[in-house]
C-alpha cells in the first residue's frame, strides 16, 4: 500500500476527466493506496474551479483523507525554502508546504509538476 499526497494537478484533472488520471485514481483505489490532500492543494483546487462545479468538487474530495499541516510541517517547508535561497534557487510556500506534509505523512507527491518539488527530499510521482 501507497500513501500519496495529491497535488492540485491531479484533483484538476481528474475532475475534469483526463482519462489517464481517473483510471490512476481508480487503480489506486482498487489496490489500497491511500489518497490525502492538504489545506494547500484544497485551497488550490477551489480556486481554480470551474463555475458550478462545486457540487462535484465536495463529492470528489469525500473520498480523500485531509491532513492539516503543523508547526513540525511549517517548520521544515521554510528550512527548505532557506536551503533553496542558499543555492539561489526559489521554492514557493504552497510548494514547500505540500512537500513537507507529504514527507511528515509518509506519502509520496502525486502531482503534473514534478519539478516544482526537485529541491525537496520527498518522494514525487508522476501520472
Amino acid at each position: 500500500m501507497t500513501r500519496y499526497l495529491l497535488d492540485a494537478t491531479f484533483l484538476i484533472d481528474h475532475l475534469r476527466g483526463a482519462p489517464e488520471v481517473v483510471r490512476r485514481f481508480r487503480e489506486m483505489n482498487e489496490s489500497g493506496d491511500e489518497s490525502i490532500v492538504t489545506d494547500i492543494t484544497v485551497a488550490e483546487l477551489w480556486s481554480g474551479r470551474r463555475i458550478g462545479a462545486e457540487p462535484e468538487i465536495e463529492r470528489f474530495l469525500r473520498y480523500i483523507e485531509y491532513v492539516p499541516p503543523g508547526p513540525d510541517t511549517a517548520r521544515l517547508a521554510g528550512e527548505w525554502r532557506a536551503e533553496a535561497r542558499a543555492i539561489g534557487r526559489t521554492v514557493g510556500v504552497p510548494d514547500a508546504l505540500i512537500a513537507a506534509t507529504a514527507y511528515h505523512q509518509e506519502a509520496a507527491v502525486l502531482t503534473r509538476n514534478v519539478r516544482d518539488f526537485a529541491l525537496m527530499p520527498v518522494r514525487v510521482e508522476t501520472y
